[in-house]
C-alpha cells in the first residue's frame, strides 16, 4: 500500500516537474525575444549588465513608404493586424542571419549586426544580404485592405561604432545609441522607395568583402543638419546597394548563397570573431560598382 502511494506521488512529481520545465522554457523563449540571450542570462543570474562600446557594427532602418496614407484608409485594428503580419514575416526572415532586432516603432524596423556578439567583419555582409532578402520579400506582398497595391519599403544602412546596454527595470530594453544609429536612420529617411540607401562607410566595408553591386547616388546628401559625415560637414556622397553575388532569387525564392551554418564560433554566435566572407576572385577589392545617372 505504502509502495503504491509512493509510486503515485513520484509520478505526480515527475509530471509537475515536466510542466514546470515546459513553462520555464516558454518564459525563457519570451525573454530571449525581448533581450539578447547573453544579456538575459546575465540578468537571470542577478549580474550587472554594463553598457559596452562596439566599434564594428552595421545598423539597418526601414519604414513603409506612404504609411500615413495607408493607415488613413484602414481602421486601427486593420493597421495593427497589417503591421503584425508584416513584421512577423520579417522576424522569421531575419532568423537566418547573424543580426539582432533592436525594436519596432510604428512602421519603423531597426536591426543591428555586430552586437551584442561581435562577429568580426561580417556585420556589413549580414545586414546587406538581409536587406536584399527583405526587399525581395516585401515586393511580392499586397497591402491587405488595398489589394491592388503592394508594400514599398525604404531602407537605410550605416556602419560604425555604437554603445549598447540595458535600460530600465520594468520592461527593460536593450538600447543601441550613438551617431551611427542617427546616421542610419537619416539614410533611411533620405532614401527612395524600394531602394537600399547605404553610407560611404558601409560602401567601403562591402567593397572590401567583394561581391556586392553598388552605385553612387549622384544627388548628394545636403548639409550637416540632414546627415553628419565622419569626414566633416557639408555634402556627403552616398550609395545604392543593388544586389550581390552572394544572394540569388531563383523562382522568386530568396536564399543566401553563402551558408556558414556548420561553422562553429563563440558561444553566442555561429560565426567566429575573425570569420570573413570568402573573397570572389572575379570582383575587384572595391567591389562591383556601376556609376550611372541616378537620384
Amino acid at each position: 500500500m505504502i509502495t503504491s502511494q509512493m509510486q503515485g506521488i513520484s509520478m505526480m512529481l515527475s509530471a509537475k516537474t515536466r510542466e514546470l520545465n515546459k513553462e520555464k522554457k516558454r518564459t525563457d523563449t519570451l525573454l530571449y525575444q525581448m533581450l539578447p540571450k547573453t544579456i538575459a542570462e546575465s540578468l537571470k543570474r542577478n549580474e550587472d549588465v554594463v553598457a559596452e562600446l562596439y566599434q564594428d557594427t552595421t545598423i539597418f532602418f526601414s519604414d513603409i513608404v506612404g504609411f500615413t496614407d495607408i493607415s488613413s484608409r484602414a481602421s486601427p485594428f486593420q493597421v495593427i493586424q497589417m503591421l503584425n503580419s508584416l513584421y512577423t514575416a520579417f522576424d522569421r526572415k531575419i532568423e537566418k542571419y547573424d543580426v539582432f532586432k533592436v525594436e519596432t516603432i510604428g512602421d519603423a524596423y531597426m536591426v543591428a549586426s555586430g552586437l551584442p556578439c561581435r562577429n568580426g567583419t561580417r556585420h556589413s555582409y549580414e545586414i546587406a544580404i538581409m536587406s536584399l532578402d527583405l526587399l525581395d520579400h516585401i515586393s511580392q506582398l499586397e497591402i491587405p485592405h488595398m489589394p491592388d497595391e503592394k508594400f514599398r519599403l525604404r531602407i537605410g544602412v550605416h556602419t560604425g561604432p555604437v554603445a549598447a546596454g540595458v535600460v530600465g527595470l520594468k520592461m527593460p530594453r536593450y538600447c543601441v545609441l550613438g551617431e551611427t544609429v542617427s546616421i542610419a536612420s537619416r539614410m533611411e529617411s533620405l532614401g527612395l522607395p524600394n531602394r537600399i540607401h547605404i553610407s560611404i562607410t558601409t560602401f567601403d566595408a562591402l567593397s572590401n568583402l567583394g561581391g556586392f553591386h553598388m552605385t553612387r547616388r549622384h544627388k548628394l546628401v545636403k548639409q550637416s543638419e540632414h546627415l553628419v559625415s565622419s569626414a566633416g560637414k557639408g555634402d556627403t556622397t552616398t550609395y545604392w546597394l543593388l544586389g550581390s553575388d552572394h544572394f540569388k532569387t531563383p523562382g522568386g525564392v530568396s536564399t543566401p548563397k553563402y551558408d556558414s551554418s556548420d561553422v562553429e564560433g563563440p558561444s553566442c554566435s555561429k560565426y567566429g570573431e575573425s570569420e570573413e566572407v570568402p573573397q570572389n576572385a572575379f570582383i575587384e577589392r572595391r567591389g562591383s560598382i556601376t556609376y550611372q545617372e541616378d537620384e
